[in-house]
């Protein structure tokens, strides 16, 4: 068995113990969290207030699951790297570009494996788009468009005092948004250059609530972003959709779950009515947290790199500092020649 430890008892932690309970290969061995109150109904496992006294103390914990607010990632990813524990770290892996870097480093380092938490791409739909894209399926690619039309009132933000600060949670782009736009570099590739405005319109909040962004991709194919968490009075839609010379998709629902168009040149009425009730008939499938459990699992008995690596993590990061960086200085930014 690999055995897991969780830091941080927040909302999300919930997510990684289900996840490992129905994993094949994993158990959970240990949690933690500063705040006692939140291990009160902690029974079966050993439970800590301090990471680094968990990490001396319990030699079976094979990797930390970091759960915690997300501008606390990179220092506890570290500190689990130095002490020579695999790592699956919440989204967004960090909120600057040179922390990711960081952690990148302390994985190679001390040769441990690191895991970023983009479960979307375990999406039915979403794998389908891409077999499909790898395929050939779009010949040459137009464009591409990811939106997230979500509500976070301003009640969420008020729940805990860091959402919404720049310091420990970012906005809409790092938090909300950040699950869509990983979809996005992973199906369309590295983003060139981008012009982007963002804005707080509505929360009270430190960081942008709103914000649009046109990009270029490295292909020469252009994309729009789309990010709010304004929408009024609950969740309208995430959607990814892309656009080329042969075909033309699009995922969408509250939660970009569902195929809402699937045209392509050379598929039969018959062959995209009966993919799109396959897949919308169960368009959830095994939950893409307990898909990380598992390839973390495997990636270990193999010795090979977990299928959401850091530098994938990194690349929404990197993109959204351009985004915030172009939005506050007016120009366009370049990622890349």
């Amino acid at each position: 068995m690999i055995r897991f430890a969780i830091v941080g008892m927040g909302h999300i932690a919930k997510k990684h113990i289900d996840a490992i309970e129905k994993a094949d290969g994993a158990e959970l061995a240990a949690v933690c969290d500063t705040n006692p109150e939140r291990l009160r109904d902690v029974s079966d496992v050993p439970v800590y207030t301090d990471m680094e006294t968990m990490l001396k103390e319990n030699e079976q914990i094979d990797v930390v699951n970091i759960c915690v607010p997300s501008g606390l990632h990179a220092r506890l990813a570290k500190l689990a790297a130095r002490y020579r524990r695999h790592i699956i770290v919440e989204k967004p892996m960090a909120l600057r570009v040179s922390d990711a870097e960081e952690m990148i480093r302390a994985a190679k380092e001390y040769d441990v494996k690191l895991a970023v938490v983009h479960p979307n791409r375990f999406r039915p739909a979403i794998r389908k788009l891409k077999e499909a894209m790898e395929r050939g399926m779009f010949g040459k690619l137009s464009h591409a468009n990811a939106t997230v039309r979500w509500n976070r009132n301003q009640a969420y933000y008020d729940q805990a005092a860091w959402r919404g600060t720049k310091e420990f949670d970012g906005g809409v782009l790092m938090n909300q948004a950040i699950h869509n736009l990983d979809l996005l570099l992973w199906l369309m590739g590295p983003v060139k250059a981008v012009q982007a405005m963002a804005a707080t319109r509505l929360r009270k909040i430190e960081t942008e609530d709103v914000a649009a962004a046109v990009v270029e991709f490295e292909s020469g194919a252009l994309g729009v972003i789309e990010a709010a968490t304004t929408i009024y009075p609950q969740n309208l839609e995430e959607s990814i959709a892309i656009f080329g010379e042969t075909a033309s998709v699009k995922i969408g629902g509250r939660t970009a779950n569902f195929i809402e168009t699937w045209e392509a040149e050379g598929v039969s009425e018959e062959e995209r009515a009966k993919l799109i009730d396959e897949i919308n008939a169960d368009p959830f499938g095994k939950p893409g947290h307990q898909w990380i459990i598992e390839d973390m699992v495997q990636a270990i008995r193999e010795s090979r790199e977990p299928i959401v690596t850091g530098w994938d993590g990194l690349a929404p990061v990197r993109l959204i500092e351009a985004i915030l960086r172009s939005a506050e200085t007016g120009t366009r930014v370049q990622l890349s020649e």
